[in-house]
């Protein structure tokens, strides 16, 4: 059963502007272990968390941090499950997020789909 849809698109060149005039934005947007990527794949995964947000209606008290995006050996993307994202994915009976994440023509774009429980 479908919990939740969401869909984000970001505008790279902005994003890019945002973050040289305010680099403190990495670490108040991204996790750690996010902060080092290259400036279109932090768009997307910056278009990933806004579109996680949405499929669950609201940000349920959930910082920017706590919803980290990491990539598996072969480059399919996914959210980090632990601490209080996975509470609020718990909670509401979510059982995965499925992500799929692109960048192409300077625009970077993001669909989330909340697997949730049969009920």
């Amino acid at each position: 059963m479908i919990a939740g849809i969401g869909v984000d698109v970001v505008d790279v060149q902005r994003f890019e502007r945002a973050v040289s005039r305010t680099p403190r934005l990495l670490t108040r947007l991204f996790a750690q272990g996010e902060q080092g990527l290259p400036v279109r794949s932090l768009a997307a995964r910056f278009a990933a968390k806004e579109a996680l947000v949405k499929a669950l209606g609201g940000d349920a008290g959930l910082g920017w941090p706590d919803l980290e995006v990491v990539s598996d050996p072969e480059g399919r993307p996914a959210f980090v499950s632990r601490g209080r994202l996975a509470g609020v994915l718990a909670a509401r009976g979510v059982r995965r997020a499925h992500l799929s994440l692109t960048h192409d023509a300077g625009i970077a774009c993001a669909f989330v789909v909340l697997d949730g429980s049969a009920s």
